[in-house]
Parts: structure tokens; sequence; C-alpha cells
């Protein structure tokens, strides 16, 4: 039997997947311009990803085998990107054992340039959307009222869920010392003192009245004496999908939003989970007495709509910050919800 990887397939049309009963179609779309955020001007020091060189550099020497030099990897801002890209096959190989469906890919405006709006083109066949809001707000992305007509459609639908995962805003403030405080928590070089994301998340939020805000970025506490992201405090008797079923842990990822809540209608939206903040570094957050912050939150079916929306950060569907057990579990807990 041959050991080899499957083959990868690059610039053809989605082949739409049929419907099983109790089987989920899972869809990813990353909502970034990928040409935007590729040709950002090196020289910028805020509001852009890495270019792969700087990767490199920080993290020398975990890229220095010949797979990830030049003649084999882009080395600029798009090869970070692609990072992003391939950091999400474990969790798509775990969810199509699962599913028996394989995952599907999309970009908002991809490499080529082909720009790809939420339409029933991707809602057809996907019972879960995921919405990986790494869109830098510079770039405005903004979703369409044809858009949110399509998705608020599709939500009609019993049994769809639609998971949104705005990722962090660090240094949202014009007070540098503030940015430079929030950069020393996480101590990620990688991160300028200003990076902000989610535009076309918060257009998602708002329209379909999610009150939540991601802001921020924090980094997680740790075991005492260990590598070890603390674990979660979650709020298992309203769990009620079973997400965190053998779950004690998310990712470690050092910058991870705060999902705020913006009302107080605890029946609307749930908390789930939240994370204890790694205290020894200062923050203003924790400076305002916080210690964990809101990483897991779930809406159920209402009036208006017959699916679900979770919220939970993108990272925890990567392993570019490591994987443990405790993500592969919640990742066939979330491809399984009924």
């Amino acid at each position: 039997m041959s050991t080899l990887t499957p083959a990868r397939t690059y610039n053809q049309s989605h082949i739409p997947r049929k419907y099983t009963a109790g089987k989920r179609r899972l869809s990813i779309y990353w909502t970034w311009s990928y040409p935007w955020e590729s040709q950002r001007d090196p020289a910028a020091m805020e509001n852009r990803f890495s270019t792969m060189t700087e990767v490199r550099t920080v993290l020398w020497p975990a890229y220095e085998s010949p797979e990830w030099s030049a003649a084999q990897f882009l080395q600029g801002i798009a090869g970070t990107l692609e990072l992003f890209h391939r950091s999400t096959l474990s969790f798509q190989q775990i969810a199509g054992e699962a599913t028996g469906h394989p995952v599907a890919v999309f970009q908002r405006i991809d490499q080529a340039g082909y720009k790809l709006p939420i339409d029933e083109r991707i809602l057809a066949d996907a019972d879960t959307l995921l919405v990986f809001g790494l869109d830098h707000v510079l770039s405005e992305q903004e979703a369409t009222p044809e858009e949110l007509a399509a998705i608020r459609e599709w939500l009609k639908r019993e049994g769809t869920c639609l998971l949104l995962a705005p990722h962090h805003d660090v240094g949202f403030t014009s007070d540098l010392k503030q940015r430079q405080i929030e950069y020393l928590h996480h101590g990620d070089a990688l991160v300028p003192r200003q990076q902000r994301f989610g535009q076309y998340t918060r257009s998602l939020m708002k329209a379909l009245d999610v009150p939540v805000h991601n802001t921020y970025g924090l980094r997680p506490a740790l075991v005492k004496g260990t590598k070890e992201i603390a674990p979660l405090r979650a709020f298992r008797d309203i769990d009620k999908m079973g997400f965190l079923n053998n779950v004690p842990t998310l990712n470690f990822h050092p910058h991870l939003p705060h999902y705020e809540l913006t009302s107080k209608d605890t029946k609307s939206v749930h908390l789930l989970a939240r994370q204890p903040i790694d205290l020894d570094r200062p923050h203003p957050f924790t400076a305002a007495g916080n210690t964990e912050f809101n990483c897991l939150l779930w809406m159920p079916p209402n009036q208006q709509r017959a699916g679900d929306i979770v919220l939970v950060d993108s990272t925890n569907f990567t392993t570019l910050f490591g994987g443990t057990e405790s993500l592969q579990n919640f990742w066939r807990n979330f491809a399984l919800m009924k």
C-alpha cells in the first residue's frame, strides 16, 4: 500500500458535496484579500503580516530546512499566509474523517485575484461555515447586503452552524505607551505594536445581532513550572452542544482576542468558556481587574434562525502554535455537533 500523501490540486472550481444525513459538510472561509495582505509594504511597521524571512529570523532555526528555502517556499508575506493555510490541514483531515466529507476552503479574494463573496455557491453544500476573520481592518472588507441576505436565508435551514472567528485587535489605541505595554504582554516579536483584525466578521456580527466585540490580544496563563496552557474555566452545564466534552484546554496562542459581550442578554448568547491570562505580564485589561478572557460563546437558534452561531478564535483550528489531544477532541466535537 502506498504511503504517499494525496496529490494536491489547484485552480479548480468547487465540486458540491452531497447531503448525508447526520454527516456535516464543513467549509472554511478566509476573510482576507490575499493580494492586499501579501503586497503590503514590508517597511510598514503596523497592520501587516510578517514576511517569511522575518518568521525564519525570529524562529531560527525552526525553518532552516530545504523545504522552507527560497527555492521551494515563498519568502515574502505570501509565505506567511501559506503557513496559515498549511496549519489547518490537521483540522481538515480530522473533520473530514469524522464526517466523511472533505472540508472545503475558500478565500474572499484569492491568490489569483478571484473574488468570492459568501453566497449560494458556498452555502448550498455547507452545514457548518467557519469564517476566519484574519483581514486587517485597513483592508476594509465588509459584508455586502447580498451576502447578509444569503447568510440570513441559510441560517433559516435547520442544522446549520455559523462559526465567527474574528482575531485579535492589538494596539487599537493612539496611546503609544499602551501599545508598548500590549506588545510586551504578548511577547511575540512577529506581531507589530498595532495589528487590528476582523472588519469583515465585525460587519457580520453587527448585521446578525451578535452582541460581541473582539478586543485586545491576550497571552494565556501557563500551568506553573510547565509550558502547558492553563485549563479553561468551562461552564459545562450550559454546553448543550458538547463542544467541551474531554476538552480541558484549547490552543496556546500568545495574543488571543477577548470576546467582549456588548449585551447583558444571557438568553441570546451563552458564555461557554473563559481562559486565564498570564498575570505576570502587565496589560490594561488585567490592570482593570480582569484575570480571564471570554474565548468560547454559543448563540442557540431563535425565532429568526434555525441555525446556531458559535464564536471562537480561528487559531483554535490551526497547528501553528502546537496541537494537543484536547484540541483534537474539540475539533471532533465541533465537526460532529448535532
